[in-house]
């Protein structure tokens, strides 16, 4: 089914139910989500933010969230509920446990968290068995294998999806001799892990990983000097591995030797980007410009979209039960259209998202992964991140 025949089948379904809905404003069970957000969330720092490195949070999240609501609100009315959103911000990590119980106790069923992966996972393990919750921005492998929990959602895509299409893409130039600039924090240690098994997983070879430091101190020459971090080796292309940008934004063209540079600038992986122009991506960026007064990143595009799958599990119900919302759009047979050419629905094994990956200049969409050529027995958005057989977790039945 073509595109453009499942939003004609979508919108006769909304019409036929708005036809036989009878339902009051004032009738209209609230249907409460909880946006948690962490105050000093390094991600969201002006000097980050201002920079608009590729890849990375180019603001706050609420603007998704408002906008999916809004463009959902037929449906939710068809179906006899309304959306209602609170946001919270914690100064602390440790206060995220105690927040969830909270809000439980009033009645949110449903958490979006746009957290650290460490804020995710407190929220995951203390919350009740009956919420759900949406990880709308962290990438951390992890928490879709030794740490994931049955109630918690991934739209985000893992570091290893990310890592894994632009894996793809240098297969397919036949840039396989890649030379790794990576940082030592343990978020850029993690990244550089995706990297690794990512290269092993498409025959590609590193020719080396070289530490960098961000700065210009002297007596880290060897290190903050990208002139000569590049100069020596026999190397197709430069791989970026820096979860921030600040050092990455630096390299393309500072390098000694004409190479092209991936990773965290240059081509980058990027699950959304504005300047895709298919699939009814316009008309989405045209809207959450006027909405976010922005362009919209993966970050954005995440939390709309865990909005509308919430409305699309509950147009699908034959009468709505808030209670079964999860297991409806985990079903096999759930699909949305998330306007980037493939039908999306949720790996059973880790309830991630199944989607495709943008690669990405400053503004172009080079590419689309997975690239011609990689194919899955089952589904091809399979061969971005972790397959059944590669996981830790095991919260679905799987294949």
């Amino acid at each position: 089914m073509t595109q453009s025949m499942q939003w004609i089948v979508r919108l006769l379904l909304v019409a036929s139910v708005l036809a036989t809905s009878t339902v009051h404003a004032a009738d209209l069970v609230p249907l409460k989500l909880a946006l948690i957000e962490y105050e000093d969330d390094p991600r969201y720092k002006d000097a980050i933010i201002d920079a608009r490195y590729q890849a990375q949070p180019w603001g706050r999240l609420d603007a998704a969230v408002k906008l999916a609501i809004k463009e959902s609100k037929f449906t939710a009315k068809a179906k006899g509920f309304k959306f209602e959103l609170d946001t919270h911000e914690v100064s602390s990590l440790d206060q995220v446990p105690g927040l969830v119980k909270a809000l439980e106790a009033e009645g949110v069923q449903f958490f979006l968290l746009d957290l650290p992966a460490a804020g995710i996972e407190a929220a995951a393990q203390s919350s009740n068995s009956q919420t759900t919750l949406f990880n709308l921005s962290s990438l951390d492998d992890s928490l879709r294998n030794q740490s994931c929990e049955a109630n918690l959602i991934h739209m985000a895509p893992s570091r290893r999806m990310l890592t894994d299409a632009l894996g793809q893409y240098l297969v397919s130039k036949k840039w396989r001799k890649v030379l790794v600039l990576h940082g030592d924090s343990a978020v850029d240690q993690n990244y550089l892990e995706a990297l690794q098994v990512s290269t092993k997983k498409f025959g590609l070879k590193l020719v080396d990983k070289r530490l960098y430091k961000l700065g210009s101190d002297p007596r880290q020459r060897y290190q903050n000097n990208i002139a000569l971090l590049t100069a020596k080796g026999a190397y197709d292309v430069i791989y970026v591995v820096d979860s921030k940008g600040e050092f990455a934004v630096d390299v393309p063209y500072s390098v000694v030797q004409p190479r092209p540079v991936v990773g965290s600038a240059g081509l980058v992986a990027d699950w959304w980007h504005w300047a895709w122009e298919r699939n009814g991506a316009p008309q989405v960026n045209k809207r959450y410009r006027k909405k976010g007064k922005r362009q919209m990143t993966g970050y954005d595009w995440s939390a709309w979209l865990a909005v509308k799958v919430l409305a699309e599990a509950a147009l699908r119900q034959e009468q709505f039960n808030p209670d079964a919302l999860r297991a409806d759009l985990l079903s096999e047979t759930f699909k949305i259209d998330g306007a980037k050419g493939y039908p999306l629905n949720f790996r059973p094994w880790n309830n991630q998202l199944r989607q495709p990956i943008f690669l990405t200049s400053l503004n172009r969409v080079i590419n689309r992964a997975p690239i011609e050529g990689f194919l899955h027995p089952v589904n091809n958005l399979d061969v971005l991140g972790d397959d059944v057989k590669d996981t830790q977790c095991r919260i679905g039945q799987g294949r």
